[in-house]
C-alpha cells in the first residue's frame, strides 16, 4: 500500500464493510468509512463507534465535500459502495445502476489525483448466463438482456470494472478487483433477497423456508470473515494491482439442501416451500444455476483459502440476524 494516514472503506456500514472496519482497526489502521447508510447500517459499526481510529462521513461519496482532503491522507480504498440484493435490483433499477457506476466513477476520478491504490468489490453475477462448471477469471461474460432489470447489476459492476482497468492503464492508478461469491454472516439480512439470513430468520420464527424454483440451483458460501481476510491480503499484495481475483469458497450446496442444513442446524420445525421465480421475481426472471468460483489464481497470489464450514457458518450466524443491515 501507498503511504498515508489512513484507510478509506466506502460502504463501511454495511454487512461486509463493518466487518472489514473492524478488522482493519484490530490491525492498528486508522479507517475513514464514506457511507449514506441506504442499504447500510450505523448500528453495524455500534462496536467500533468509539474507537479513536475511526472516522465516520455519512453522506454518498458524490456529496463527500471532504473527499479530496480524504483521499490526499489515504493509503488505500476498499471501495465497497454498491447497490446490493436481487429485491432491490428488481425493484430499483435507476438507483442501482446509477450508484454502481457514478459513485464508482467518482472515487476512481479522485484517487487517482493522488494515486492511492483502490479495491474494487465487484461480484460473481458479472459471469452472467455462462454454464461452465466453474468460474475462472478469464471466462468469457455472457450477460442476458436489457430488458430483463435482473442483469442491469450484473452489466453495472462488470462497467465498474471494464473503468478500474481503464484507470490502471491510462492514469496508472493500482487497481484490484475482487469478484465476491456469496458472502455470509452475522449482520448480513434477507431484505433485499439474500437466501441464507432469510432461511435462518424464517427457521428461527418456525416459518416455512421459501425456495426459488426447482431447488437444485447451487451457490458457494464463504463466510465474511473468511472474505475480509482475502480482501485484506489482496491489498497487501502488489503483485495483485492491474488483475482480477474470484474471491469465495468452491463448497458447493443446493439451495434446497441449504435449507435442510439451516432447518437441521438450528433445530428448527420449519419445513420447505418452494415457489416459482415468477411468483417471486416477476416474470422473465432468470437464474444462474451454478455459481462456483476457480480459486486458484487466489490462492497462488495470496496464500489463502478458507476455512469456515457451512454448518459452522448457520451456527455462527443463526443468534444474530437481528440487526437490519445489507
Amino acid at each position: 500500500m501507498a503511504e498515508g494516514k489512513h484507510i478509506v472503506v466506502t460502504g463501511g456500514a454495511g454487512f461486509i464493510g463493518s466487518h472489514l472496519v473492524e478488522r482493519l482497526l484490530a490491525d492498528g489502521e486508522k479507517v475513514v468509512v464514506i457511507d449514506d447508510c441506504s442499504t447500510g447500517s450505523l448500528e453495524n459499526l455500534a462496536p467500533v463507534r468509539e474507537n479513536t481510529s475511526l472516522r465516520i462521513f455519512q453522506t454518498k461519496i458524490s456529496a463527500c465535500g471532504e473527499l479530496g482532503t480524504i483521499l490526499e491522507e489515504a493509503k488505500g480504498i476498499y471501495h465497497l459502495a454498491a447497490a446490493v440484493g436481487v429485491e432491490l435490483v428488481l425493484k430499483q433499477p435507476i438507483q442501482t445502476i446509477q450508484t454502481n457506476l457514478h459513485e464508482t466513477e467518482v472515487i476512481l476520478e479522485e484517487a487517482s489525483r493522488w494515486r492511492v491504490p483502490v479495491l474494487l468489490a465487484s461480484t460473481s453475477e458479472v459471469y452472467g448466463k455462462s454454464q461452465k462448471e466453474a468460474f475462472s477469471e478469464d471466462d468469457d461474460l455472457l450477460i442476458g438482456p436489457p430488458h430483463l432489470s435482473r442483469w442491469s447489476y450484473a452489466c453495472s459492476k462488470l462497467m465498474d470494472e471494464f473503468l478500474a482497468l481503464a484507470f490502471a492503464k491510462e492514469r496508472g492508478l493500482p487497481v484490484i478487483i475482487a469478484r465476491l461469491f456469496n458472502t455470509v454472516g452475522p449482520r448480513q439480512t434477507g431484505r433485499y433477497g439474500m437466501v441464507l439470513p432469510r432461511f435462518i430468520e424464517a427457521a428461527k420464527a418456525g416459518k416455512a423456508l421459501q425456495v426459488y424454483g426447482d431447488g437444485q440451483q447451487t451457490r458457494c458460501f464463504c463466510y465474511v470473515d473468511d472474505t475480509v481476510e482475502a480482501l485484506v491480503r489482496l491489498m497487501n499484495c502488489t503483485a495483485a494491482q492491474g488483475q482480477v481475483f474470484n474471491v469465495g469458497t468452491d463448497e458447493e450446496v443446493s439451495i434446497r439442501e441449504l435449507a435442510k442444513l439451516v432447518i437441521q442446524t438450528l433445530g428448527s420445525t420449519s419445513e420447505i416451500e418452494n415457489l416459482s421465480y415468477e411468483e417471486v421475481c416477476g416474470k422473465g426472471f432468470e437464474d444462474m444455476r451454478k455459481r462456483k468460483p476457480v480459486l486458484a489464481k487466489l490462492q497462488r497470489v495470496t496464500c489463502f483459502t478458507p476455512t469456515t464450514s457451512l454448518e459452522r457458518i448457520i451456527q455462527i450466524t443463526g443468534p444474530k440476524t437481528s440487526s437490519p443491515v445489507t
